[in-house]
Formats: C-alpha cells, sequence, structure tokens
C-alpha cells in the first residue's frame, strides 16, 4: 500500500467515526457531549470535536504557546491540566509550571499527575508543581506571582464539570503579575458571552470612593480565529495593565514620578550635552593657540 492510499484510508476512516467520537483507551482528555462509555471510563478519550479541528487546535495551542511566551518568563501556569502536553507546549526558558484542574473536587487526577511527571522528565525543562486547585479558585497560587497562564480549550471543559469559566479569568487576573501574558485557545462563545468581549471588558474599579471609574484589566497584544476547522475557535494574547489594582490615587502618583523621571533625564542630557560642547571649545582653541605661536 503506497503513502498516499494509507493517508486516503485514514481520512476515509476518521469520516466514518460520526459525531460519537474517537475513543482510545488509556488517555485522560474527553471533548464533546458525555456518552455512557465516557461515564462508565473517564480516562476515555472522546474527540467529539471532530478529527480536523482537534488537531488543528492543538497545533494552533502549541505554536502560540511557544512563539508568544516571553523569554523572560519564569513561571507558568496552566488552566485546566488534562494530561502532559502543557510540559512540551511552552518553551525551555520557563522554569516552573503551575497545574489546575476542572475537577469539582480540585484534585488532580492520578493519570494527569502521571503524564505530568513523565513529561517532565522526559524533556528536562519547567519544575512541575502539582497544585490541586481548580481552574476558577487558584487558591494555591499567591497573588501577582505568575508570568503566564495558558488556557488551552479549557472554559468548555469547565463548563461541562460546573466550574465558573468567567471566575478563572478573573483568578487569571489575579495570580498575573502586572505585564503578564494570559495565552489562550478558545471558544469564541460560552454559554451565549463573548470570551474575547469578557476579556476586554474585564476591570477594576477605581479604589476611590469619590470616583467611581473602572480600568480595564487585560490590553489585547492580538487575537486571530482558528481557521480550517468546524468547530470555530480563537486565539490570542493579552497583558495584565502595569496599573491593574492601582486606585486613583496611586495611578496620579505613578505618572507624577514618571513625570519627574523624565524631567531628571532631560536635565541630565541637556548637561552632559553641555559639558561635551565645553570640551570641544576647550579642544579647538588649544588647537588655534598652538597654530598661532
Amino acid at each position: 500500500m503506497s503513502f498516499r492510499q494509507g493517508l486516503v484510508g485514514l481520512f476515509f476512516l476518521l469520516s466514518c467515526m460520526g459525531s460519537e467520537g474517537f475513543m482510545a483507551p488509556g488517555s485522560h482528555l474527553r471533548f464533546g457531549r458525555a456518552t455512557s462509555q465516557s461515564q462508565e471510563n473517564p480516562t476515555a478519550l472522546q474527540m467529539g470535536l471532530d478529527m480536523v479541528t482537534y488537531l488543528r487546535v492543538e497545533w494552533i495551542s502549541a505554536a502560540i504557546c511557544t512563539n508568544q511566551t516571553p523569554r523572560t518568563a519564569d513561571v507558568c501556569l496552566q488552566l485546566g491540566c488534562e494530561d502532559g502536553r502543557g510540559v512540551t507546549f511552552i518553551p525551555k526558558t520557563i522554569q516552573e509550571l503551575i497545574t489546575s484542574t476542572v475537577e469539582p473536587d480540585g484534585v488532580l487526577p492520578v493519570n494527569v499527575r502521571r503524564q505530568l511527571t513523565q513529561q517532565q522528565k522526559s524533556r528536562g525543562a519547567a519544575v512541575v508543581t502539582l497544585a490541586d486547585q481548580r481552574a476558577d479558585d487558584l487558591k494555591e497560587t499567591e497573588d501577582e506571582s505568575v508570568d503566564v497562564v495558558i488556557s488551552l480549550q479549557a472554559c468548555a471543559r469547565m463548563i461541562e464539570k460546573g466550574l465558573d469559566w468567567k471566575k478563572s479569568v478573573q483568578e487569571t487576573a489575579r495570580v498575573l503579575k502586572p505585564g503578564g501574558r494570559l495565552i489562550f485557545v478558545e471558544q469564541p462563545e460560552l454559554e451565549g458571552v463573548s470570551y474575547l468581549d469578557y476579556l476586554a471588558n474585564l476591570c477594576t474599579p477605581s479604589g476611590d470612593e469619590e470616583n467611581d471609574d473602572l480600568f480595564p484589566v487585560f490590553e489585547p497584544l492580538g487575537y486571530d480565529d482558528v481557521d480550517l476547522v468546524l468547530v470555530p475557535h480563537v486565539a490570542g494574547v493579552v497583558v495584565k495593565s502595569m496599573d491593574a489594582g492601582l486606585s486613583v490615587s496611586e495611578r496620579e502618583a505613578k505618572e507624577k514620578t514618571a513625570e519627574e523621571d523624565r524631567l531628571a533625564e532631560i536635565s541630565i542630557a541637556a548637561f552632559e550635552r553641555g559639558i561635551k560642547k565645553r570640551k570641544r571649545k576647550k579642544k579647538k582653541a588649544a588647537k588655534t593657540e598652538e597654530a598661532e605661536t
């Protein structure tokens, strides 16, 4: 059998599987709606998403994690770990990967722990911190302690498990450092709410009783639709604002300090230019005097 014939046969087999999905024993991932088989065997892989969508989304997830994770970032947190692929998606410059789960009890399943540990050993890169915390309640992670959060098809799984995907976004904003990134590949609409709109409209109060202004938490870095799929997905990156969580008075003080620093730099630059100018004049005068003598 030629390679082309084998490829045609593979796609024919996949097309005949139907919407009930492809079941692969030994895997814990599950996509799409539950079936009696998946309920009896929670470690089975069900691609309720069609195979083309699944493979395309996985490829995009790997690419965006690799390309959009800053090389200066040290700590990454994954929302809803369901296997060890997060270890291989992030660049080797990441020193620590913190886990979370979509399980309602917040306990990371044993098979997920095993896969994460195996991937850590085989790749020899980031140290995996196996934290028992729900994706919508990152109780084991301190405020502003994470450089990057990745959310890879996690929100739909949260909904299936009864978790609050909006709360997971709020928790992401809490644990990210100012300037930290949320890298996501998610369905564009969840429970009738636009994922991108929710990110854009997530705000923090001013903290001033006399001022009820709201300040956006995230600044968009870029996003795009995932093409060549049957189930729509969107991939993108947002950055936590450097001023997120600051009150009006704190923002004004920061702006004042920045302005003072700017004026100080202008003064220093002017002083240095003056010194250089005087040196040139002195040197020119010395040459003129030497020529005259």
